[in-house]
């Protein structure tokens, strides 16, 4: 996928005008990229679309229209957008009651190197996580990660076959594992080249 440039953004004054149907196209487009694996994890996948809504709504929240501070924002976000033979995605750990997160956290040291993508029958695929940045501590790890999962040209061939896909967590204290829905695998296969 190509990389978002400014020539790829609203001015502020435009991205009013249609951030309601905007946000609508984007919301619709992120049902399909959603993979929640149990009941506290879930793999949020960006691409191209999704990098463009965050930084509009970064440059709107922000008030940043100067070339420099947009320049920055795609500095950021360009990264998350998938380069042809990988997904790229948020993995969030969602626990409603703040003590179970905390306690939850501190057993789950780790965890973001234990995600798996598999597609077919290839072998599994395991994420990359944090490559910007360290997110965990010897006491605890994040609750937000950021992943890539590198594929195989066969894997991406398979894939594109209609493979079946499936993705998991295997940690001692999370073990789960998910078959992709249609929709969800058809567009992250869109992803790829």
């Amino acid at each position: 996928m190509h990389k978002l440039t400014r020539d790829d953004l609203y001015s502020l004054e435009d991205y009013a005008q249609v951030r309601a149907d905007f946000r609508a196209q984007v919301m619709a487009h992120k049902k399909d990229r959603q993979v929640p694996i149990g009941a506290h994890a879930t793999l949020y996948f960006e691409d191209r679309l999704t990098m463009q809504y965050q930084i509009q709504e970064m440059l709107r929240v922000e008030r940043i229209f100067e070339r420099a501070g947009i320049e920055d924002e795609l500095g950021a976000y360009n990264p998350m957008i998938p380069d042809g033979s990988n997904w790229k995605a948020t993995f969030m750990l969602e626990y409603g009651d703040e003590d179970e997160r905390r306690q939850a956290l501190a057993l789950l040291i780790g965890v973001e190197d234990r995600v798996w993508a598999q597609v077919g029958d290839q072998a599994q695929v395991w994420a990359i996580a944090d490559e910007d940045l360290e997110r965990t501590t010897a006491d605890k790890t994040s609750s937000v990660h950021f992943l890539r999962f590198e594929l195989t040209p066969d894997m991406v061939a398979a894939a594109k076959a209609g493979a079946a896909i499936a993705m998991g967590i295997d940690h001692p204290e999370y073990r789960q594992r998910v078959e992709l829905a249609a929709a969800v695998r058809d567009s992250l296969t869109a992803d790829l080249s």
